[in-house]
């Protein structure tokens, strides 16, 4: 399980404003999304600056599941560091990103009627969340 956010996202947000932060994100999730394809990973959703990915679930990786998600957040930092926070203003810099991941158990599920999510719960979903 990969979690990841942006570090600084709510003063950042503030700075720049909603505009350039969606111009940001879309051009960070496009690029996160093209390793998502690359490695085979399975993207769960995101939610602001939230970022979740998973192996061995969609199809069986078992054998080379965690060196797989290890390889995608590797590259998903090195994505960070080519992803201009505003490309009018490159002074600002590059987005930082913080990234957790964890291996374990858990349960996926469609949740809600009116927006249904597709979902992951469990102890290993919190813990690859708080290690971000």
């Amino acid at each position: 399980i990969f979690f990841s956010d942006i570090v600084g996202f709510t003063s950042l947000s503030d700075k720049i404003g909603p505009a350039k932060v969606t111009n940001m994100l879309d051009r960070l999730y496009t690029s996160l999304d093209a390793l998502i394809q690359h490695y085979e990973v399975f993207k769960v959703g995101t939610v602001g600056d939230a970022y979740m990915a998973v192996t061995n679930l969609a199809t069986d990786q078992s054998s080379d599941h965690a060196a797989r998600m290890a390889r995608f957040a590797r590259s998903a930092m090195e994505v960070c560091k080519r992803t201009l926070i505003d490309e009018d203003s490159p002074q600002l810099g590059v987005v930082v990103m913080r990234a957790g991941i964890h291996s374990g158990p858990v349960v996926a599920n469609v949740v809600g009627r009116r927006n249904p999510r597709y979902s992951l719960f469990g102890d290993s979903v919190n813990t690859a969340s708080r290690m971000e």
